[in-house]
């Protein structure tokens, strides 16, 4: 297995998943790595290239480059350079579908599964948190129906298990997830925003910039859907906890 840092939420520009995004970097052994940052969910916002750079290359060192699939054109080569040269992969949020659809059009979900399994560190939030997981809650309607829309189960790469909910502290997605996962046999990884939850290896970690924010285990069971708390801990703790039954 490799690293994914799954953030449920926050603002990259106000510099409010800082920490985590320092760990993202501290994740590669590097320097100053190489910084992807892979915008389609945003349609390639060149606001969000810029807080990316300012954040990731002035503040935390890196050499920053963009993969921009909405707003230019690649051959496959080039896109394949990109993903294998980098050391870290940011995902923005945004259309979690849209960049789901563009990605297998593009062959980058299958470069980003062989980059995870090659060892780099891979990072995201909201539509990027989603991403990595077999299934997303989404509100990825919201961007084709602004008055009349619901949140949606989406299917997404499968590299980690479970469906997984961004934003969990906002709207009414505690709510809703709860909803989705009753049936479903699927565990749910649920993130606040200000929350990240580290996966290396068969080891995870949460962190939290915001005392409140937390990630949690939802779970369907016999007598209803169950949400447990998953432990903030200052060391790397077994993944069977969390799929396997809960903290030990």
């Amino acid at each position: 297995m490799g690293t994914i840092v799954v953030i449920g939420g926050g603002e990259l520009i106000d510099l409010e998943t800082l920490e985590m995004d320092r760990e993202v970097v501290k994740l590669t052994q590097k320097v100053n790595p190489k910084a992807l940052f892979i915008p389609t969910a945003s349609s390639d916002a060149p606001g969000y290239c810029d807080t990316f750079n300012k954040v990731y290359g002035e503040i935390l060192g890196c050499e920053t480059s963009h993969l921009l699939l909405v707003s230019q054109t690649y051959t496959h080569e080039e896109i394949a350079e990109l993903i294998i040269s980098a050391d870290l992969i940011y995902v923005g949020g945004g259309n979690t579908r849209k960049m789901l659809e563009i990605w297998k059009n593009t062959g980058v979900d299958d470069l980003l599964k062989e980059a995870y399994n090659s060892g780099t560190i891979l990072a995201g939030l909201s539509a990027g948190s989603i991403c990595w997981f077999e299934y997303g809650h989404s509100d990825s309607e919201a961007f084709d129906d602004q008055g009349n829309w619901q949140y949606i189960k989406l299917e997404a790469m499968g590299i980690l298990p479970g469906i997984h909910c961004p934003h969990y502290n906002e709207d009414i997605r505690v709510e809703d997830f709860s909803r989705m996962v009753k049936d479903g046999g699927l565990l749910g990884i649920a993130v606040d925003n200000n929350c990240a939850i580290i996966y290396k290896d068969n080891e995870y970690k949460v962190m939290s910039t915001r005392e409140e924010a937390k990630a949690y285990r939802v779970m369907d069971s016999e007598q209803g859907v169950v949400v447990t708390q998953i432990e903030e801990h200052p060391s790397y703790r077994p993944l069977h906890e969390v799929y396997g039954g809960g903290d030990q």
